[in-house]
């Protein structure tokens, strides 16, 4: 029997996470296997968070709360896009859901209806086209590779939209990339959303405090004029090593917010109460240990690159925030494995790093933009160079073909 919806058996399980578990299946089979394929901090959640959570707890802060999140939470984000990036929302404009993923699924479930248009910059999180699918829109993939730096231009974007538009995503620092929108990129861009007044705008600014070379700009300061169409994603799972405690929040139009709340009063109801509770000490208690934790992911960010770049064959573009490279690797498309067998994609690639290097990578495939692969560097720098030398020595056994 099959048990799928039409539109469930369009779409795949979660790149990144097949990965993984391939990768720690291999592990426990005893292989020394590296994984970098997940998007995680391996740093631990900052002590004064976990004490929040145990205090929350002991209190009796341990029952149903509002569907989308507490008056206390709320308030904390309402004040956090205050102070940090300089944006004015009610806590009725504010939203809290189990994770950014479902803030995200949620906007497009109260917003998308069949055959809507949404148009996703590649490369992209591998779960934006998927939940489009899923909802039964149309995601538009719009490749900008790293000729274009991974950014979209206005031109393609105008090029782009037709009447069917719903949803631009757009997504900085991005994931997988690393790319980030200065405030004249931003600008250049709402001009032409100016023209459209049916499509919405989906910032997701979940790395914004993990950058490295250019500050970040929430895309809300930028295009003011768009608030009523735009709404910025975010949450503590990446800022503050938190991916486990499920915590996810937005801010924008108070009908959308709303209409959003009553989908998740529906669907999961309340995220965690203790969760929420240790989201409101993550934004308003000590900042302090970001700044030796970034300095540490730029550490690494240059490892990487450097390492990268000095494989033949391979061209990287240094990422300027989050956590992820992501190079180009078109040069061993064709190319023989010892064994004999032919890399067609990048996806044979990644197969063939975690087959013979053991390190596990997500290929390009999975972002929408091909041939590059995708690896994370929240490891330690003993890890990663480790890593580094085993995708080398891999590579350099990939034979070119006779002509």
């Amino acid at each position: 029997m099959n048990y799928e919806s039409t539109n469930v058996s369009r779409i795949a399980e979660s790149p990144s996470m097949a990965i993984s578990v391939q990768a720690k299946t291999m592990r426990a089979a005893g292989e020394n296997v590296i994984d970098l394929s997940l998007g995680e901090p391996d740093f631990d959640t900052p002590a004064h968070i976990i004490a929040a959570a145990e205090r929350a707890m002991r209190n009796g802060i341990t029952r149903y709360t509002a569907a989308d999140g507490t008056p206390e939470l709320k308030a904390a984000i309402s004040h956090k896009f205050k102070t940090e990036n300089g944006l004015d929302f009610s806590t009725a404009e504010v939203t809290v859901a189990n994770g950014a993923k479902q803030i995200i699924f949620n906007a497009l479930l109260t917003t998308v209806e069949a055959g809507d248009e949404v148009i996703i910059p590649a490369p992209y999180w591998a779960s934006y086209s998927d939940m489009v699918t899923l909802l039964g829109g149309v995601p538009i993939i719009l490749e900008c590779g790293s000729e274009d730096n991974f950014l979209l231009s206005p031109e393609r974007l105008a090029a782009t939209i037709t009447p069917r538009t719903r949803w631009l995503f757009l997504n900085s620092p991005s994931n997988p990339s690393g790319a980030i929108y200065t405030h004249e990129q931003w600008v250049a861009l709402g001009a032409v959303l100016s023209k459209h007044p049916r499509v919405l705008v989906m910032s997701d600014e979940i790395y914004e405090r993990i950058v490295f070379d250019r500050p970040f700009v929430s895309f809300g300061i930028a295009c003011p004029e768009l608030r009523d169409r735009t709404l910025i994603v975010n949450g503590v799972s990446k800022t503050y090593a938190m991916t486990g405690w499920r915590i996810g929040y937005a801010a924008g139009p108070k009908g959308l917010i709303k209409a959003m709340g009553k989908v998740q009063s529906q669907s999961t109801g309340n995220p965690c109460s203790i969760s929420q509770a240790a989201a409101v000490e993550a934004l308003t208690g000590p900042q302090d240990f970001l700044i030796p934790m970034v300095a540490e992911y730029k550490a690494r960010r240059d490892l990487v690159v450097n390492g990268l770049a000095a494989i033949p064959g391979l061209e990287v573009v240094s990422p300027e925030g989050a956590f992820y490279a992501f190079p180009r690797c078109d040069a061993f498309i064709g190319r023989k494995t010892p064994d004999g067998a032919v890399i067609q994609s990048d996806t044979d690639l990644s197969a063939y790093l975690l087959r013979r290097a053991k390190v596990a990578t997500v290929p390009g495939a999975a972002y929408g933009l091909q041939p590059y692969f995708r690896l994370s560097f929240a490891s330690s720098q003993a890890v990663l160079a480790d890593a580094l030398e085993r995708i080398r020595a891999a590579l350099l056994e990939l034979e070119v073909q006779a002509a």
